[in-house]
Protein backbone atom coordinates (compact mmCIF):
# COMPACT_ATOMS: atom_id res chain seq x y z
CA UNK A 1 0.00 0.00 0.00
CA UNK A 2 1.30 3.31 -0.95
CA UNK A 3 3.06 5.64 2.01
CA UNK A 4 1.67 9.19 1.94
CA UNK A 5 3.21 11.75 3.94
CA UNK A 6 0.85 14.58 2.06
CA UNK A 7 1.94 18.09 3.44
CA UNK A 8 4.55 18.84 6.08
CA UNK A 9 7.35 21.79 7.02
CA UNK A 10 9.69 21.16 4.43
CA UNK A 11 12.47 22.69 7.03
CA UNK A 12 11.07 20.69 10.32
CA UNK A 13 11.47 18.09 11.97
CA UNK A 14 12.45 15.44 10.98
CA UNK A 15 15.59 16.98 9.00
CA UNK A 16 15.59 13.75 6.69
CA UNK A 17 12.52 12.51 5.73
CA UNK A 18 11.74 9.52 3.92
CA UNK A 19 10.24 9.40 0.74
CA UNK A 20 6.58 8.51 -0.12
CA UNK A 21 4.52 8.45 -3.04
CA UNK A 22 3.19 11.74 -2.39
CA UNK A 23 4.94 14.65 -0.69
CA UNK A 24 4.31 18.28 -0.27
CA UNK A 25 7.00 20.02 1.37
CA UNK A 26 5.71 23.29 2.59
CA UNK A 27 7.62 26.23 3.16
CA UNK A 28 8.08 28.15 6.50
CA UNK A 29 5.19 30.09 7.52
CA UNK A 30 2.81 28.75 5.12
CA UNK A 31 -0.76 30.14 6.57
CA UNK A 32 -3.97 28.13 6.82
CA UNK A 33 -5.41 29.19 3.33
CA UNK A 34 -2.95 28.34 1.68
CA UNK A 35 -2.82 24.87 3.26
CA UNK A 36 -6.32 24.18 2.93
CA UNK A 37 -6.66 24.67 -0.29
CA UNK A 38 -3.62 22.50 -0.94
CA UNK A 39 -5.22 20.06 1.06
CA UNK A 40 -8.83 20.57 -0.98
CA UNK A 41 -7.07 20.00 -4.13
CA UNK A 42 -5.05 16.83 -3.14
CA UNK A 43 -7.28 14.77 -1.28
CA UNK A 44 -9.82 14.02 -3.29
CA UNK A 45 -7.18 13.12 -5.84
CA UNK A 46 -6.01 10.55 -3.85
CA UNK A 47 -8.99 8.96 -2.80
CA UNK A 48 -9.16 8.48 -6.36
CA UNK A 49 -6.14 7.68 -7.61
CA UNK A 50 -5.36 5.09 -4.80
CA UNK A 51 -8.73 3.85 -3.93
CA UNK A 52 -7.94 2.73 0.10
CA UNK A 53 -9.89 0.33 2.04
CA UNK A 54 -8.34 2.21 5.13
CA UNK A 55 -6.78 5.19 6.36
CA UNK A 56 -4.12 6.06 9.20
CA UNK A 57 -4.52 10.07 9.83
CA UNK A 58 -2.09 12.01 12.11
CA UNK A 59 -3.60 14.81 12.99
CA UNK A 60 -0.49 16.75 13.89
CA UNK A 61 -1.42 20.26 16.03
CA UNK A 62 2.08 21.48 15.35
CA UNK A 63 0.78 22.98 12.40
CA UNK A 64 -0.42 25.88 15.24
CA UNK A 65 0.98 29.53 14.04
CA UNK A 66 1.49 29.07 18.39
CA UNK A 67 3.68 26.22 17.66
CA UNK A 68 7.24 26.87 19.67
CA UNK A 69 8.75 24.90 16.96
CA UNK A 70 6.01 24.08 14.12
CA UNK A 71 7.10 26.42 11.32
CA UNK A 72 3.57 26.80 10.01
CA UNK A 73 0.73 29.36 10.62
CA UNK A 74 -2.40 27.60 11.27
CA UNK A 75 -5.02 28.75 13.99
CA UNK A 76 -7.31 26.95 15.65
CA UNK A 77 -9.79 27.39 13.39
CA UNK A 78 -7.74 26.20 10.08
CA UNK A 79 -6.66 23.17 11.82
CA UNK A 80 -10.34 21.99 13.11
CA UNK A 81 -11.42 22.50 8.77
CA UNK A 82 -8.50 20.43 8.31
CA UNK A 83 -9.96 17.91 10.06
CA UNK A 84 -13.42 18.42 9.07
CA UNK A 85 -11.90 17.85 5.19
CA UNK A 86 -10.18 14.88 5.92
CA UNK A 87 -12.90 13.05 7.83
CA UNK A 88 -15.55 14.19 5.17
CA UNK A 89 -13.62 13.15 2.35
CA UNK A 90 -13.12 9.71 3.89
CA UNK A 91 -16.85 9.00 5.24
CA UNK A 92 -18.14 10.09 1.71
CA UNK A 93 -16.01 7.65 0.49
CA UNK A 94 -16.75 4.83 3.18
CA UNK A 95 -13.09 4.46 3.92
CA UNK A 96 -12.63 3.94 7.95
CA UNK A 97 -9.83 5.82 9.32
CA UNK A 98 -8.04 5.46 12.75
CA UNK A 99 -6.26 8.65 13.88
CA UNK A 100 -3.62 9.57 16.03
CA UNK A 101 -2.53 12.60 17.93
CA UNK A 102 1.05 14.24 17.06
CA UNK A 103 2.62 17.35 17.80
CA UNK A 104 1.71 20.10 20.39
CA UNK A 105 4.50 22.59 21.73
CA UNK A 106 2.38 25.99 21.75
CA UNK A 107 3.49 27.42 25.64
CA UNK A 108 -0.52 27.84 26.49
CA UNK A 109 -1.31 23.87 26.68
CA UNK A 110 -4.92 24.45 26.67
CA UNK A 111 -4.28 25.33 23.15
CA UNK A 112 -3.05 22.29 22.46
CA UNK A 113 -5.70 20.38 24.23
CA UNK A 114 -8.64 22.59 22.32
CA UNK A 115 -7.20 21.65 19.08
CA UNK A 116 -6.79 17.75 20.34
CA UNK A 117 -10.23 18.00 21.23
CA UNK A 118 -11.56 19.51 18.03
CA UNK A 119 -10.30 16.82 15.84
CA UNK A 120 -11.90 14.03 18.48
CA UNK A 121 -15.16 16.19 18.56
CA UNK A 122 -15.77 16.48 14.52
CA UNK A 123 -14.74 12.69 14.53
CA UNK A 124 -17.94 12.19 16.61
CA UNK A 125 -20.22 14.39 14.57
CA UNK A 126 -19.08 13.10 11.37
CA UNK A 127 -19.19 9.50 11.63
CA UNK A 128 -21.19 9.30 14.72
Amino acid sequence: FPSHDMQHGAHNYPFHKEKSDLDIGLLDGTDGPTYLKLLSETIPKLVDDFQPDFAFYLSGVDVLDTDKFGKLKLSLADCKQRDQMVFETLKNNQIPVAVALGGGYSPDIRTIVEAHCNTFRLAADIFG
